[in-house]
């Protein structure tokens, strides 16, 4: 029989199964609510749904990469899931979206208000675990962090419909709705552990990176994925969004062409058939291609970040994922 390779998250989780244990706990109890059910059944649905919880992973690594022994490191960890997981109730409904990880989404199951209410609920639950550290620079990075998320959903909203939005102002928004979660989550780690601002300011960019890197490829996928990506093809299509595809694409369209983009992602104006000449569009000036190729460019910046961390196992595993982000465009 042949054997099953594990992915390098999987390997990470292995590696971390028991402070990965710690945290889950910690959600589920901090999750409940005493006077409002509806709290612990929205949040369930997300947080049981079988994410890959790679941000609360990620600051686990990061202070156990650096020797820190604990307990606070699984507060933070929380902190992070539920921070991510509040930004998802919030953007399905921003999006209308009906499904998420295969599965129908909370405002779906709920109605919008549930969705609001209890994101809201999961970003204060989320600042009192960060208080738990009594570490003031802690509560200064993920408070920014917070603040940087909204901040790059809200321009993401200006920027969507607009065939002017530029590749900076995407990776404005990219670097506040994804990566400034991944830079924070990797950044505690280092700032708990009371290391050198050398490895910090590694910790930073790695994640930094990395994100960025996922989020490309989260964009590219909505063209180029399939079923087993769990990705719904045409998504950021349909909601009209100027991913970095679409971007390289309309930065290269003749005048037929830029009426085509006019009609359907200014005026979202969309017949049948659109999205399948959208997505010939993107091939044929190879916007694909070259999104997938910035997406390898951060990938191997953030791989080049952990030169300033400590080698180990856990450096490795932390290099392996970087490639592996890449690696689902194949």
């Amino acid at each position: 029989m042949d054997k099953v390779v594990e992915k390098p998250h999987e390997r990470l989780a292995t590696h971390l199964a028991p402070e990965l244990l710690d945290v889950n706990t910690l959600i589920r109890d901090r999750m409940a609510s005493k006077h409002a059910p509806r709290i612990p059944e929205v949040t369930a649905h997300l947080v049981e749904a079988g994410g890959k919880r790679l941000r609360p992973m990620l600051t686990l690594a990061s202070a156990k990469l650096c020797g820190y022994g604990g307990p606070y490191h699984i507060h933070l960890a929380a902190t992070v899931e539920f921070i991510h997981t509040a930004t998802l109730l919030h953007d399905d409904v921003v999006d209308e979206s009906a499904q998420r990880r295969g599965r129908p989404t909370a405002n779906l199951l709920w109605d919008n208000k549930s969705s609001v209410l209890v994101g809201d609920y999961l970003f204060a639950r989320a600042f009192q675990l960060m208080t738990d550290s009594e570490n003031m620079r802690v509560l200064r990075i993920l408070s920014n962090a917070a603040a940087t998320i909204a901040e790059g959903e809200v321009l993401q909203l200006t920027a969507a419909q607009d065939l002017k939005t530029s590749e900076e102002i995407y990776l404005q928004v990219v670097r506040g709705k994804t990566a400034a979660l991944f830079s924070a989550a990797t950044e505690v780690g280092g700032v708990l552990a009371g290391s050198d601002e050398s490895i910090i300011q590694g910790l930073f960019d790695y994640g930094d990176a990395l994100g960025i890197s996922f989020q490309i490829v989260d964009d590219l996928l909505d063209y180029w994925g399939s079923d087993k990506t769990g990705k719904n093809i045409g998504d950021d299509f349909r909601e009209r969004k100027m991913s970095l595809p679409l971007i390289k694409a309309v930065a290269k369209a003749d005048e037929t062409e830029r009426a085509f983009w006019v009609r359907t992602i200014e005026k979202g104006k969309q017949e049948d058939g659109d999205l399948e000449h959208a997505i010939g569009l993107l091939t044929k000036h190879g916007a694909l291609d070259d999104t997938r190729q910035v997406a390898i460019e951060w990938a191997d910046k953030a791989k080049a970040a952990l030169g300033k961390v400590p080698q180990g196992d856990i450096r490795d595993m932390l290099s392996d994922i970087a490639d592996y982000v890449v690696e689902r465009l194949r």
